[in-house]
């Protein structure tokens, strides 16, 4: 932190190797995941450094936050992909299913564009058709990071972006999927499972949470 402070404050640096310093004109641009008002109280960050960079401040919500954005993104993302890889021998341009592009929109995206953009290039390059489907898509989605568990009970820290109904929504989808697999999609067993008094009921509450019961266990 004290380098990059010496080099906003006196514009210049010391190429690696050399004894005389560099004159440079930079615009910086800094991103972080981190509150770092808060970093700083811990004294994890300079104060003086926090004011240099905090010039313009631009705050960007998760993807969880701007469900506008998300299908906008999806497409944009996947015609990236598809140009990205027009020269890779074998490969296609894909598309996305209704069914697959309904569990990507319901997904927390706890990596935001990042995860985003990765699972959708995962589903595009294991596709062998043209079209992606759920399965896919499914198999394309890293295992959700809730945290620290204890008694299958998330450890997400309070503060700053924590959201109780999302973290529940979260849980019940989770464990909803879970029983829908342990029963190959037996809808009346897995509400057994789930203490759910009946699969109509189950049925209910996997379209308020998006879950979508693919070919595999269909």
């Amino acid at each position: 932190q004290m380098k990059i402070l010496r080099t906003l404050q006196e514009g210049e640096v010391v190429p690696v190797g050399a004894t005389k310093p560099t004159r440079i004109d930079v615009r910086i641009i800094a991103a972080t995941n981190r509150n770092l008002t808060e970093e700083i109280s811990k004294g994890a960050f300079r104060a003086d450094l926090f004011y240099r960079l905090a010039v313009a401040i631009l705050q960007i919500p998760p993807l969880r936050e701007r469900r506008g954005d998300l299908s906008l993104l999806i497409d944009r993302l996947l015609e990236q992909i598809n140009q990205e890889s027009a020269g890779d021998p074998g490969y296609v341009n894909k598309a996305l299913s209704a069914s697959a592009k309904n569990l990507l929109l319901s997904h927390p995206w706890p990596g935001n564009v990042r995860e985003l953009v990765n699972t959708i290039r995962r589903a595009a390059i294991w596709s062998d058709e043209i079209k992606i489907s759920a399965e896919e898509v499914q198999d394309a989605l890293l295992p959700l990071s809730l945290g620290k568990e204890h008694d299958g009970i998330p450890g997400e820290q309070l503060g700053a972006g924590f959201c109780l109904p999302e973290l529940v929504a979260r849980v019940i989808k989770h464990y909803i999927t879970k029983a829908l697999e342990q029963t190959h999609g037996n809808k009346t067993q897995a509400a057994k499972l789930l203490g759910i008094s009946n699969y109509q009921t189950l049925s209910n509450w996997m379209r308020k949470h998006g879950v979508v019961l693919n070919d595999k266990l269909a």
